[in-house]
């Protein structure tokens, strides 16, 4: 089993959960409001663990410039989706819309990763991404 197959199941745990309480917390605070307490206690949790490096001796954070921008639009995307998040549930969207959602950026991920990281393709691939795209159209049914 490939070293960070637990980190994947860890991470789709915790998307998973993200993604319930954001539904849940849509009906109670807005688009707005509710963004902004997602992505500070967000970044209070990833500085506790800086903090944890830091003080256990176990600090190997390395820095670049291209790295900072390239986190910074992370940041963006990441605010910006947590929003059309929100407004997506308080508007009505279905929590069962999530994953056909997130499956349509796994296809673009999987094409980025083919097209710009000359990760190796192969037909399973292609079709997963194929089927991706065509559960974003099955959705607006």
């Amino acid at each position: 089993m490939s070293a960070w197959f637990w980190y994947a199941v860890v991470a789709a745990v915790l998307y998973g959960a993200h993604q319930i309480f954001t539904r849940i917390a849509s009906d109670h605070i807005g688009d707005g409001l509710g963004g902004f307490v997602v992505e500070a206690v967000a970044a209070l949790t990833i500085l506790v663990y800086l903090g944890f490096l830091y003080f256990s001796g176990r600090w190997q954070q390395k820095f670049s410039s291209e790295g900072f921008w390239f986190s910074a639009l992370t940041g963006i995307c990441v605010g910006a989706g947590t929003i059309v998040f929100f407004l997506l549930f308080q508007k009505g969207g279905p929590l069962s819309s999530v994953p056909v959602i997130l499956a349509g950026g796994a296809a673009i991920m999987a094409i980025a990763g083919i097209l710009f990281f000359h990760e190796p393709t192969s037909w399973q691939r292609l079709i997963g991404v194929v089927l991706a795209i065509l559960g974003l159209f099955l959705l607006r049914r």
